[in-house]
């Protein structure tokens, strides 16, 4: 497993492209904003929900500006990493997914442990991280945690103007 320091820091400086398993449209979710502040650090963000891609009984819709996907197996372009925001127990077909499209890194969410995945991406010399948030750990390392990590302009103490 690639939990440690360096192993994070190589993982974050060399992934470019993240496609956000279980992205949320809601500002509020917490795949939101992990995703909106790698958005806002440099990486690429590609959403996968299937309920935001157009399937069942919502139109699609881009989640912060990019198309959503309903599988990884949609994208049409390369993917570095890919951040999983489901339960434990729906990561080993993720992990299938995301070999089948050549992704170098798994990454699980906090709570998120599905050690069979993990061990999948390991026995293929690929990495994997388990129960870490990509966001906490890129400010974390590369100084990010300003204001206790919150001072990304989607929490405000300011009210809105009527």
């Amino acid at each position: 497993m690639h939990n440690d320091i360096q192993a994070l820091r190589a993982i974050l400086k060399s992934a470019k492209t993240i496609a956000v398993v279980g992205l949320s449209a809601q500002w509020n979710r917490p795949s939101y904003f992990a995703a909106k502040y790698m958005q806002e650090h440099g990486y690429k963000i590609i959403p996968v929900n299937p309920r935001y891609a157009g399937l069942g009984q919502f139109p699609a819709e881009d989640i912060l500006g990019q198309k959503c996907y309903a599988s990884l197996l949609d994208i049409p372009e390369s993917v570095d990493m890919v951040d999983v925001f489901r339960k434990t127990e729906d990561v080993l077909p993720i992990a299938q997914e995301a070999l089948q499209i050549g992704a170098s890194c798994l990454w699980q969410q906090l709570g998120v442990e599905n050690q069979e995945a993990s061990n999948l991406f390991l026995s293929q010399g690929r990495r994997s991280v388990t129960n870490r948030c990509v966001k906490i750990e890129h400010a974390r390392i590369f100084g990010g945690l300003n204001w206790v990590g919150v001072n990304t302009g989607i929490i405000s103490a300011k009210r809105p103007i009527n």
